[in-house]
């Protein structure tokens, strides 16, 4: 508390420089966050035939509002949406048209160009890539959607558990890490107070290991696997790929958790 205070006190109030502050003075974990989320409500997903994944998060004071019915309500609408933004139809032309095809988003899309009811500059393809959308919720508070391109479902929902239990990464491997980020982390290790007395070559391979060390901590692929800690995410996916004899690339991922700030 009271290395909190001095560090709020040294930077003005602002939180960011108070975090930085501390973690120079070796005082704080990097992945730890400013704040605590508070909001009540509940995190959903939807994914249709594999290809197009939503995540929602509804904020309210109980989470009654996202359960059952009512939820399936908020996905249809959702879906609906979608579909007047891809073809530019009416709510009523579209709600038939879902009815006509069995919620089928690319079948209610074709079934509108048929009957003249889509503009004509709309697209109505889906994208070529072969692979699979996955989820996972944990305890509607958070939620995961994860690409992952191959020719079968591979183990997308395995992955996004992972996701959800390592709140730190950020990025599917080291080289999506920005340049900015690498550079902000040698600024912060450089000022470190343990290395202040130490030759700067010493200083140099120091900073070297402990940034590697980080962006293995901001990386998907680079975590020991949740069902078997022994075997990194990477080498999961390198096994996959020998057995199935074909390419598997984990393209992006996109969590949410309740309450969080967006901006």
């Amino acid at each position: 508390m009271m290395d909190c205070k001095k560090a709020l006190s040294e930077t003005g109030g602002d939180i960011i420089k108070a975090i930085e502050f501390l973690r120079t003075k070796g005082l704080a974990s990097a992945e730890k966050k400013a704040s605590r989320t508070t909001a009540e409500g509940r995190i959903g997903s939807y994914i249709h035939d594999s290809r197009i994944g939503i995540l929602i998060e509804v904020n309210c004071e109980t989470d009654f509002v996202s359960r059952g019915e009512i939820f399936k309500e908020l996905v249809d609408d959702l879906a609906m949406q979608q579909l007047r933004e891809e073809t530019g139809a009416g709510m009523m032309d579209c709600k038939k048209a879902l009815a006509e095809t069995g919620g089928d988003l690319e079948k209610a899309q074709d079934y509108l160009r048929k009957k003249g009811l889509s503009s004509a500059d709309k697209k109505s393809s889906r994208l070529a890539a072969e692979g699979r959308i996955g989820s996972y919720i944990h305890d509607s508070r958070i939620g995961v959607l994860i690409e992952v391109n191959c020719e079968t479902d591979f183990v997308g929902r395995d992955l996004a558990m992972q996701v959800v239990a390592c709140p730190q990464v950020q990025f599917v491997s080291t080289e999506d890490v920005p340049k900015s980020i690498v550079e902000k982390e040698k600024e912060l290790e450089m000022q470190r107070e343990d290395l202040q007395s130490k030759p700067e070559n010493i200083r140099e391979k120091i900073v070297d290991g402990r940034i590697s060390k980080r962006l293995g901590e901001l990386a998907l692929l680079e975590q020991p696997f949740i069902k078997d800690d022994k075997l990194l995410v990477k080498d999961l996916v390198k096994q996959t790929v020998a057995s199935l004899g074909e390419n598997i690339k984990v393209r992006r991922f996109v969590r949410f958790t309740l309450g969080e700030d967006t901006d």
